[in-house]
């Protein structure tokens, strides 16, 4: 099933989600969890699990419980239980992963507050009101900026979802301090006639919610399968030795990006095997510092005191025995002798089948001036005169 988003042709086939895929149905590449317990069995006598996982609209999930033992399936549209009225989502997990996911995240399903319970199957009318509801929230978003905007207000209208039900409107809104919207809300009931709720979120929920498009050119990880969000700190970009700009370590929301956190962990291992930088090599040539380190390659590079412009480069092997050495007051000559043993291998470690390393390999070939290359090969195929005939 797919939402009154998704763009469709003249001739019925679908060209796209206008809500990049965030909308909540079926047609949108919104990932979800795979179900690897779908093809167990259950013990005999073990009634199924009752918890159902919905999701609603940008990727918003939630537990309910199947009371009604309905028979649901991912991918079935169900009208579940709110605070007042009812809601509409899409299942996007049923069965006992479900209890496994619940149990990770600490919520039981015999909680009444936090987990509601599923109403049924939704019928066509909460399909058209829920349908009728989400065309209703552009329109909004543009009017409740606008809003914000004539009050003065330091805050910013991301989203709107209207529950299923079109009884009330969630908006959500990033804000750097404190925002006073009493004002607002009052504005809003007026104009649009329906109950309203006000959620700040950050920054990172709101590219989460949003979605888009990364610096790798893949769509953004906390709108299609991130689901926690970590705290990141620049410290991840020195262990893996980027550049410390802000430019290319942001993400779409303005912070650090999360996937700096990816491979962080392997980083720290392999630092494990290195010696501290702070640390100086003490030989009978003078002192040398730490000026580089190269975690792929075993390497790093050290520069005498003064002497800043000649670095020496020795593996991680030989700094720590250099090391032991001066813990142990053994003296050592000079890092030339650990430098002399590295052999540069200069082989490389690639091959191009393709055979395409020409920057102008596209180029169009230049033309020829023709009368040119006529009048030289006239002039080759003249026979030289005899002395004779020129007399």
């Amino acid at each position: 099933m797919s939402c009154n988003s998704c763009a469709t042709g003249k001739d019925g086939t679908p060209k796209g989600c206008r809500n990049n895929g965030t909308c909540g149905s079926d047609s949108c590449n919104k990932l979800t969890v795979f179900d690897w317990l779908s093809n167990m069995s259950l013990p005999n006598g073990e009634e199924p699990f009752k918890g159902i996982e919905v999701r609603f609209k940008n990727g918003r999930k939630q537990y309910y419980k199947n009371n009604e033992n309905l028979s649901l399936s991912i991918g079935d549209i169900v009208a579940t239980q709110a605070k007042a009225g009812h809601d509409v989502g899409m299942v996007t997990l049923a069965g006992e992963l479900v209890r496994v996911q619940m149990k990770r995240k600490g919520i039981d399903i015999d909680d009444s507050e936090k987990v509601l319970k599923i109403y049924r199957k939704a019928s066509q009318r909460d399909i058209d009101v829920w349908s009728t509801s989400r065309d209703k929230e552009e329109p909004m978003k543009v009017k409740a900026r606008q809003f914000a905007i004539d009050l003065n207000l330091e805050m910013k209208i991301s989203d709107i979802e209207y529950q299923g039900d079109g009884s009330k409107a969630t908006f959500y809104y990033t804000a750097e301090e404190r925002v006073d919207f009493r004002e607002l809300i009052k504005v809003f009931a007026r104009e649009f006639k329906t109950r309203i709720e006000m959620k700040q979120v950050g920054f990172r929920q709101e590219a989460a919610r949003l979605g888009g498009i990364g610096s790798c050119g893949r769509e953004l990880c906390c709108s299609t399968w991130l689901t926690d969000f970590r705290s990141v700190s620049t410290s991840a970009a020195r262990y893996q030795q980027l550049s410390l700009n802000p430019l290319k370590l942001a993400g779409q929301c303005g912070k650090l990006k999360c996937c700096l956190n990816y491979e962080l962990d392997t980083y720290l291992d392999a630092l494990q095997d290195f010696p501290k930088t702070d640390i100086k090599l003490k030989t009978e040539k003078g002192i040398a510092v730490c000026q580089k380190t190269d975690i792929f390659k075993g390497v790093m590079w050290y520069a005498y005191e003064g002497e800043w412009m000649n670095w020496h480069k020795i593996t991680k092997d030989q700094a720590n025995e250099i090391i032991d050495c001066n813990n142990n007051n053994e003296p050592v000559a000079s890092l030339e002798e650990y430098a002399s043993e590295l052999i540069e291998d200069n082989k490389a470690e690639f091959e191009n089948v393709v055979g395409q390393d020409s920057l102008t390999r596209f180029d169009s070939p230049k033309r020829k001036n023709k009368r040119r290359n006529n009048r030289g090969k006239q002039r080759r195929n003249r026979k030289p005169r005899n002395n004779a005939q020129k007399k």
